[in-house]
C-alpha cells in the first residue's frame, strides 16, 4: 500500500499542478489577466452577490393578466366572427375564464355554432409543449346561449409562451443597462430569476422590470367631457385614462388602438430642439409607418393619446399627416426617465405584468466588506488549525498542513473550472472543509499510532493505518455528502452555493488525505527509513484514558430527554425568531451618511408610514442599523410598496447597503422545502447506514441526529437568534457532522464486535469510544477553532449560521458518545450477528476457491 508506481506518483502530482494552474488566476484582477497570453487559463471563481454586490430578483408572471388578455381577445373574436356570419346576438361578455353570448334568432343557432367552432379548434403545440389540446371549449344550452371557456391546458400553454417571451424582453432590458454577466433564467412554471452582479442602482433595475411597457396610440374623444364621463358612463367603445402629470389629467379615449408598440423598430432618448427638454424619438417599421400615416391623415386637427401601461404620456394634436414613420414622445421627462423609456420601447412590451416576489440586493461596499471579513476569518481559522496540527503532530502535522493547503487549492480550482458562484455561506463551506480535512488526517494518524502500539513495525503500522482509516473516512464523509446533495437540490441561492462548496470539499479531502498524505509519508519512509514514529507527536496523552462512559448512560439519556422535551415545548409555546425567509416581509440594512445611526429616529420615522410593527436595531458598526418590516397583507406588490416608502423616508440620511424582500408565496415554499430537506436527509442517511452496518446502528444514528437537530432548535428558541435560510444549511451540516462523529465510533464498535465476541456490550462500547477519543477531541477542537474564527470575524450576515454550527459541533460530539452508542445497548445489538456474517463470508470464499 505504501508503494507508489511512477505512473501513480505522476498522476497525483499532475492533479495537484493542474489544480494550482487553474486556481492561480484567482490571485489576479481581470485587467491583469487580460494582458496575459490567450493560452493561459483565465477562469475564476464567480463571486456571489453577497460578496461583490448586486441584485437578485425573482419575478412572477401574473396569471390573471394572461387570462384577462386572452379573454378580451376571445370576446373580440366572437364579436368579429358573429358579425361576419351576420348572426344577431345580445349579451356578449367575458367574466373570469368564460365568455358567453345569446343568439336572438333561433333560426341562426346553427350558423352561430358554425361561426364559433374555429375558436375551439385543437392546437398542436408540439410534444415538448403538451401535444395537441383545445384552448377553448364550447357549450350550448340549446336555447341560444353559447359559453366559451378557456381550458387549463390552453391557459398553461399561454403561460409558458408568456414566460418565454418575458425572459427575452427582460434580457433585452437588462442588457441595455450595460451590466456584465447577468443571469436570467426560468424557474418553475411562472417565474423568472434575474441576477445582476455589481449593479450600483437596483431601484432602476426594478423600475425597468416592473413596467409592462405596452405602448399604444388612441384617438381622444372630444365629443364628451372627461368629467361627464367620470360622473356618468363613458360612451360605448370609450374609456377614461389619466395622464402622468401631477395632478393627473383625465382623458376620454377610444378603446380601439390605432397602432401599437409592436411595430416600433427603434427608440432613442434625445432633446427637443425648441425647448431643450428630454424627449424620446421613435421610428416604426414599414407596416407601422403606413398605418400611422393613414391614421394621422384621417384625423388632422384631432388630438391623439400616446398611452404607456394605461397611462397617457402625452396627447398632442395632429396638425398635419405624419408620413415619415417616425415621431416624438414628450412628457416632462428627466434625462434618465427618457433613457429608461427608450430602453423599454426598444426591448418591447411584456406579455403580462411581472411581480417581484423575492428580492435580495447588496450594495458594492457591503460586498467588499463581506469579502474582507470572509477572507480574514478563513485565514485566521486556517492559521489556528495549522498551529494546532503542528503542536500535536510535529512532522506529521506539517505533512497534514501541506495536504490541507493543496486541498483548498484543488477546491478553488474545481469551483473555477465549473464556474460555480462563491457566496458567504460558501466561504463557511471552505472553513468546514478545513475541519473535515483535519479530521481525515487525525483518523489516519491515530490509527497508525494504534497499530504501532499493537506491535506492528512502522511500515506495517502505516500501511494498516491508512487501510483501516480509509473505510471510516468514506463512511463519515458520504453521510455529509448526502446532506450536501439534498441541500443543493432543495435549497436556493447562497444555500446551494454552500452545498456545492461542501460537496467538492468532501471529494478533495478524500483525495488529499488518502493519496497526497499517503504519498508524502511513503516518501518519508522510503528516504529516511525510520524505525519509529516522529517524536513531535503529542497525542499519547489520550492513550491511558479508560473512562467508563456507559456507566453514565442512564443519566445522559435522562438529561437529553429533558432537554429535548424542553426544546419541543419551547418551540411550541414561544417559537423561534424566524427570519423573513419563513415569515415573509423585508429586511433593510442602512448606513448613516454622517456619524451614528439614530435608532430612535429611524423607528419614529418608519412607524409613521403605517406598514406594521417595524423593528430597528444596531447591526455591526455604530453607523449601521437593521430594519425589519413585517409581511404586508396585500401580497408581493405590497412588500415592494413598503420598501419604497422606507426608502423615500430615509434616503436623505442613510445609504441602503442591503435589501431583502420575501413575498408570502415564496416564504411558504421555502418553509416546505426546508422541512422536506431535513427529513429527506435523515431518510437517505438512515438507508445508507442501514446498508453499511446493522439496523441497530441506523436507528441509533437517527435517534442521535434527531436529538442534535431538536437541541439546536432549542438553542435558537432559548437565545432568540434569528433562524433563516442559512440556519437550515447549518442544521443539515450539523446532521452531516454529527453522523460523521457517530460513524467513526460505530465503525470501531463494529470492528471490536468481531474481535471481542464474548465481551459484554457496555464494556466493548467503552473500549471503542476510548480508542477513538483522541480523534473525537482533536477533530472537535480544530473544527471549532475554524468556526470560532468565522463567528468572530466573518461578519453579522452569517453569525446565526456559525452560531448554530458551533453549538452543533459540540452537541454532535456529545451525542456520538452518550446517545448513539448507548442506543446499541438498548436495542440489544448482538456480537454473534457479525460472527455469523464472518462465517458466511468465509464459507463463500471457500466455495469460490473450490470452483
Amino acid at each position: 500500500m505504501l508503494y507508489f508506481s511512477r505512473w501513480k506518483t505522476l498522476f497525483i502530482w499532475l492533479v495537484v499542478v493542474l489544480g494550482i494552474v487553474i486556481a492561480v488566476p484567482n490571485l489576479f484582477s481581470d485587467q491583469q489577466l487580460a494582458k496575459l497570453p490567450g493560452w493561459v487559463p483565465d477562469s475564476k471563481v464567480t463571486l456571489g452577490l453577497d460578496l461583490q454586490g448586486g441584485s437578485y430578483i425573482m419575478l412572477q408572471v401574473d396569471r390573471s393578466d394572461i387570462v384577462a388578455d386572452r379573454m378580451n381577445t376571445l370576446v373580440d373574436d366572437m364579436r368579429s366572427d358573429l358579425r361576419d356570419a351576420q348572426v344577431r346576438y345580445t349579451g356578449l361578455s367575458g367574466t373570469g375564464e368564460t365568455a358567453q353570448v345569446r343568439i336572438t334568432d333561433p333560426a341562426q343557432y346553427q350558423a352561430a355554432q358554425t361561426a364559433l367552432e374555429p375558436l375551439a379548434e385543437y392546437i398542436n403545440a408540439g410534444t415538448l409543449n403538451g401535444g395537441s389540446f383545445q384552448e377553448v371549449s364550447i357549450t350550448d344550452d340549446g336555447n341560444g346561449l353559447f359559453r366559451l371557456t378557456l381550458t387549463d391546458a390552453g391557459i398553461n400553454y399561454r403561460m409558458r409562451s408568456a414566460v418565454e417571451q418575458s425572459i427575452e424582453v427582460v434580457r433585452r432590458r437588462v442588457d441595455e443597462l450595460g451590466t456584465t454577466e447577468p443571469l436570467i433564467q426560468r424557474q418553475g412554471d411562472d417565474r423568472i430569476i434575474v441576477q445582476v452582479p455589481g449593479l450600483s442602482d437596483p431601484q432602476r433595475l426594478k423600475a425597468l422590470l416592473n413596467k409592462t411597457a405596452k405602448l399604444t396610440f388612441h384617438m381622444v374623444d372630444t365629443t364628451v367631457s372627461p368629467q361627464d364621463a367620470i360622473e356618468g358612463r363613458p360612451p360605448a367603445g370609450d374609456q377614461v385614462l389619466y395622464s402622468m402629470d401631477d395632478p393627473p389629467v383625465p382623458y376620454v379615449i377610444e378603446k380601439r388602438a390605432l397602432i401599437s408598440g409592436e411595430d416600433l423598430v427603434d427608440a432613442k432618448a434625445s432633446f427637443d430642439q425648441r425647448t431643450n427638454e428630454p424627449v424620446v424619438n421613435f421610428r416604426f417599421d414599414s407596416r407601422g409607418a403606413q398605418r400611422f400615416a393613414q391614421a394621422t391623415q384621417q384625423n388632422v386637427g384631432r388630438p391623439f393619446a400616446i398611452v404607456l401601461d394605461d397611462q397617457i404620456v402625452s396627447a398632442p394634436v395632429i396638425n398635419e399627416p405624419i408620413l415619415g414613420g417616425s415621431g416624438q414622445i414628450s412628457g416632462n421627462f428627466s434625462v434618465q426617465g427618457a433613457n429608461d423609456l427608450a430602453v423599454l420601447l426598444r426591448a418591447g412590451a411584456l406579455p403580462a405584468t411581472l411581480t417581484v416576489v423575492e428580492e435580495r440586493t447588496v450594495g458594492p461596499s457591503l460586498g467588499a466588506d463581506s469579502i474582507r471579513a470572509g477572507v480574514m476569518a478563513s485565514v485566521i481559522g486556517a492559521a489556528a488549525v495549522v498551529v494546532f496540527m503542528m503542536v500535536f503532530y510535529g512532522m506529521f502535522g506539517l505533512i497534514a498542513n501541506i495536504a490541507l493547503f493543496f486541498n483548498i487549492v484543488l477546491l478553488i480550482a474545481i469551483l473555477s473550472l465549473i464556474g460555480s458562484t462563491l457566496t458567504l455561506p460558501g466561504i463557511a463551506g471552505i472553513v468546514l472543509t478545513i475541519g473535515m480535512a483535519v479530521d481525515s488526517n487525525v483518523l489516519i494518524y491515530e490509527r497508525i499510532r494504534e497499530e504501532r502500539r499493537n506491535g506492528r513495525n512502522l511500515v506495517q503500522a502505516i500501511d494498516a493505518g491508512f487501510s483501516r482509516a480509509f473505510g471510516t473516512i468514506i463512511d463519515a464523509n458520504v453521510t455529509t455528502l448526502i446532506a450536501a446533495v439534498i441541500l443543493f437540490f432543495l435549497g436556493s441561492g447562497p444555500v446551494r452555493g454552500f452545498a456545492v462548496t461542501l460537496a467538492i470539499g468532501i471529494i478533495t479531502t478524500i483525495f488529499s488525505a488518502y493519496y497526497l498524505t499517503r504519498w508524502m509519508i511513503s516518501e518519508w519512509v522510503r528516504r529516511r527509513r525510520p524505525k519509529e514514529l516522529p517524536k513531535g507527536i503529542r497525542t499519547g496523552m489520550f492513550d491511558g484514558i479508560n473512562f467508563s462512559f456507559m456507566n453514565f448512560r442512564r443519566i445522559s439519556f435522562a438529561a437529553s430527554a429533558i432537554l429535548t422535551v424542553a426544546s419541543v415545548v419551547g418551540f411550541g409555546v414561544h417559537g423561534m425568531n424566524l427570519g423573513i425567509d419563513f415569515t415573509g416581509g423585508s429586511v433593510v440594512q442602512v448606513e448613516a451618511k454622517d456619524g451614528t445611526a439614530d435608532l430612535g429616529q429611524i423607528r419614529s420615522t418608519v412607524n409613521e408610514l403605517n406598514i406594521g410593527a417595524v423593528q430597528a436595531q444596531g447591526f455591526g458598526a455604530e453607523s449601521d442599523a437593521l430594519i425589519r418590516i413585517p409581511a404586508q397583507g396585500g401580497g408581493a406588490n405590497a412588500e415592494q410598496s413598503a420598501i419604497a416608502k422606507v426608502r423615500d423616508a430615509l434616503q436623505n440620511d442613510y445609504t441602503f447597503s442591503r435589501v431583502e424582500v420575501v413575498g408570502p408565496v415564496v416564504s411558504g415554499e421555502l418553509t416546505r422545502s426546508a422541512t422536506i430537506g431535513v427529513l429527506a436527509s435523515l431518510a437517505a442517511i438512515l438507508i445508507y447506514i442501514w446498508f453499511r452496518f446493522e439496523w441497530q446502528f441506523a436507528v441509533g444514528a437517527i435517534i442521535a441526529t434527531a436529538h442534535d437537530v431538536l437541541l439546536t432548535i432549542g438553542i435558537f428558541v432559548l437565545t432568540g437568534v434569528e433562524f433563516n435560510l442559512t440556519s437550515i444549511a447549518a442544521v443539515l451540516t450539523i446532521v452531516g457532522y454529527s453522523l460523521n462523529d457517530t460513524v467513526v465510533v460505530y465503525d470501531r464498535v463494529r470492528e471490536n464486535l468481531r474481535r471481542y465476541q464474548k465481551m459484554p456490550l457496555p464494556e466493548l462500547i467503552d473500549i471503542s469510544i476510548n480508542h477513538t477519543l483522541s480523534r473525537t477531541i482533536l477533530t472537535a477542537v480544530t473544527t471549532m477553532l475554524a468556526l470560532a474564527a468565522l463567528y468572530v470575524f466573518g461578519g453579522e450576515v452569517i453569525r446565526s449560521f456559525t452560531f448554530a454550527m458551533l453549538f452543533g459541533v459540540a452537541i454532535g460530539t456529545y451525542s456520538s458518545i452518550y446517545i448513539a452508542a448507548p442506543v446499541l445497548i438498548a436495542f440489544r445489538l448482538r456480537p454473534d450477528t457479525f460472527k455469523k456474517k464472518d462465517e458466511d463470508a468465509a464459507e463463500a470464499a471457500g466455495t469460490e476457491a473450490k470452483v
